[in-house]
């Protein structure tokens, strides 16, 4: 079998599904290769934060883009993910955090995040559930939360039906520049082909990349998920905690439907080749612990399903987005270092913009692969792409 179109897409995650769907409403064709279901790795197994601030300022761009689209899913594709507006708050238990919150919120001004900064008693008056431990918060009221699970395969079905070929179940084995043209070959014998191609692989990305001559130093890790029975709905905002200690930053938020969902404290390690992580159970108590700490209310529940999935981290904790650095016709979008669901949709409405036109109005520079040459060349890595 041998299929083709203006532009192929090798990963059906949130980043691929949103790409595909954005190329199609500029008219380009497209074909997307997913190893499994669209959707199911990292992209259907995160925390579902949509969330602005925190992030590192370069983020904020690409971040106030996708909060856009965010906004206007169900006339875009026909779905809302449940994203609810609900605000996000970071709480901390320290005067240094406290105060970092504060310089975070001046800088963040300045690309249009509006952050109120609550301290003691008027933290504690706003948000009554939380813990004495708890000393100040930042609130972004327009953040929020959505579901993974229906995000990524919403934007999937929307591609096709504009036109894009969906291709699940094909595990492609090896990518390659022919001439003039990228082919992708799967396990199973099929070959697709276009003069581009745009890597959207997750914690599996560096494996494609590599073929090209740009190895990057990422890590498989599986974050820490748990849900607990439904209770009636009492907390609104998301909660997450801001730490230096890894242990201490739990993150929570209800859903309508009453359950409360938790992560954060560990990562578990993760495997490639069998495509999972594990759940470590001292994790999950740990979890709870924490999240009682921030509000004890949480103290009489029970944990009733815990997950995880293999998510990609790189060492700078900043994503693979842009052009390839040795390959022309090659793009990447990968290695959001357990924090890309809020950006799925900038992303893909940003790389669809490059593709198209060859520029972006969304600043990505921090997010070159290019950045991890130097390093790459130190390690004796191969510094120019394998043409064939």
């Amino acid at each position: 079998m041998r299929a083709q179109a203006d532009v192929l897409i090798v990963g059906g995650g949130f980043m691929g599904a949103a790409t595909a769907f954005f190329l199609r409403k500029r008219g380009r064709s497209v074909i997307l290769l997913e190893r499994q279901l669209v959707g199911q790795q990292a992209s259907g197994t995160n925390f579902g934060n949509v969330r602005r601030q925190g992030r590192l300022l370069a983020q904020l761009p690409l971040a106030n883009r996708s909060r856009e689209i965010w906004g206007r899913l169900p006339e875009l594709i026909q779905h809302d993910a449940e994203f609810l507006i609900s605000g996000h708050v970071r709480v901390c238990y320290r005067n240094e955090q406290a105060d970092q919150f504060e310089a975070y919120a001046k800088e963040a001004a300045h690309y249009g995040l509006k952050l109120d900064m609550l301290r003691g008693d008027a933290l504690h008056q706003r948000f009554p559930f939380l813990g004495p431990e708890v000393i100040a918060g930042s609130w972004s009221q327009m953040d929020g939360h959505a579901n993974p699970r229906l995000a990524a395969p919403a934007f999937g079905r929307a591609a096709a039906r504009l036109g894009a070929q969906i291709v699940e179940n094909c595990d492609v084995v090896t990518v390659e520049k022919d001439g003039n043209a990228f082919r992708a070959a799967s396990a199973d014998g099929r070959t697709f082909h276009a003069p581009v191609l745009l890597i959207t692989a997750g914690a599996w990305g560096n494996l494609l990349s590599e073929q090209f001559g740009e190895p990057v130093p990422i890590a498989a890790n599986g974050p820490q998920m748990a849900v607990t029975e439904p209770v009636p709905y009492s907390i609104q905002p998301v909660l997450g905690v801001s730490s230096p200690q890894l242990e201490e930053i739990v993150y929570f938020r209800q859903v309508a439907r009453g359950n409360i969902v938790i992560g954060g404290c560990a990562r578990a390690p993760a495997w490639l080749d069998e495509r999972r992580a594990n759940v470590l159970p001292h994790s999950t108590l740990l979890q709870f612990r924490q999240a009682q700490r921030v509000a004890p209310m949480l103290r009489k529940l029970n944990i009733i399903r815990v997950w995880s999935g293999v998510e990609g981290y790189l060492p700078d904790d900043k994503p693979i987005m842009g052009a390839s650095g040795t390959t022309s016709g090659l793009f990447y979008a990968f290695g959001f270092c357990g924090h890309g669901f809020q950006l799925g949709p900038g992303v893909g409405d940003t790389m669809a913009e490059l593709i198209d036109t060859g520029a972006t109005s969304t600043p990505i520079e921090p997010f070159d692969i290019r950045r991890f040459a130097a390093s790459a060349a130190v390690a004796g890595q191969p510094s120019v792409a394998r043409v064939s």
